[in-house]
């Protein structure tokens, strides 16, 4: 069955847009992000306009980023004070981000932008989950070695740049998490955030997971129910600045998107517990990288139709 869409003006199957939206609420309640980055580059590969897919992508990520704070929230891994603190960063991001939107549409730049940021993106987090994940088996190898002859570690990147970020001013204590970090750190994270958001239509969990446990410092069990939460009000407000701004949010399309996503997000948080996190780290990085070098492609081979028109009232 097929559906029209208004504000992308062509017909998709409902089915499609279902099976999609169930699929990113299941990364969403899996993984602890949002599942944008990849619903956006499947809702191109469909045929959507990419500034009409970023703009709904918004919407749809609040819809199944509550569905995933329940499940979250029951087992009591949200750390308000913290998600709170990130959100400050994060609606300022979704401004500047929305700003930056605006301006590469109003250049007629905006679809390639998009595509562009897709492929280097994706490639980059696919490339290094992949080569983080099969490394792990070798550096514990290495590791017990050193040990066993009583070599010293040099300190990592991450490291140094924990070390640098204990001196920071402004430090501020939450207790759920046991942290006491300078604000700057989860104001900055939130930043990076809102700023994906607005324009790529991501919530950025991918990369704001990790910087929480890296940077942060949070337990692990805390992290994707506080990314989330705050998730919902980064996306919340790039959803509003995009309908009233751009004009780029379907709302037929998020209905399809959100039914799909609040199922599938329950499911997502249910699986979690019964499978191994280096097999589930595989399989995201393989599915990252391959719909990277699709993106990839559509960039570099010539298009059936070189030139289009477009009509501006």
């Amino acid at each position: 069955m097929h559906v029209y869409l208004p504000i992308a003006e062509m017909s998709i199957s409902v089915e499609a847009i279902l099976t999609l939206g169930l699929c990113v609420g299941f990364l969403s309640g899996f993984f602890g992000v949002g599942g944008g980055f990849l619903t956006t580059p499947f809702l191109m590969f469909l045929g959507v306009p990419p500034a009409i897919a970023v703009g709904t992508q918004t919407s749809q990520l609040v819809a199944s980023s509550v569905t995933g704070v329940l499940g979250h929230w029951k087992n009591k891994n949200v750390d308000l004070k913290i998600a709170g603190v990130m959100l400050g960063g994060g609606i300022f991001g979704s401004f500047i981000g929305v700003f930056i939107f605006k301006m590469l549409q109003a250049l007629g730049q905006i679809d390639v932008a998009i595509r562009l940021l897709y492929v280097v993106l994706l490639g980059t987090i696919g490339t290094l989950m992949l080569i983080e994940t099969t490394s792990s088996f070798w550096s514990k190898k290495k590791k017990d070695a050193q040990d066993g002859q009583g070599a010293e570690d040099k300190p990592s990147l991450v490291e140094r740049m924990k070390a640098k970020m204990r001196t920071w001013p402004y430090k501020m204590r939450f207790p759920v998490s046991k942290l006491h970090v300078s604000v700057f750190v989860p104001v900055g994270i939130g930043f990076i955030g809102g700023v994906l958001a607005s324009i790529l239509g991501i919530g950025g969990g991918f990369l704001l997971v990790p910087a929480m446990i890296y940077f942060l410092g949070m337990p692990a069990t805390l992290v994707a129910g506080t990314c989330l939460f705050q998730i919902i009000f980064t996306t919340g407000f790039a959803s509003i600045m995009h309908a009233t701004a751009n004009h780029t949010v379907d709302v037929v399309l998020a209905a399809l998107l959100i039914t799909g996503g609040v199922i599938g997000a329950q499911v997502g948080v249910r699986a979690s517990k019964y499978v191994s996190g280096a097999k589930a780290r595989i399989f995201l990085a393989v599915l990252i990288l391959g719909v990277s070098l699709v993106l990839a492609g559509q960039l570099l081979i010539a298009p059936k139709e070189l030139y289009s028109l477009e009509v501006r009232l």
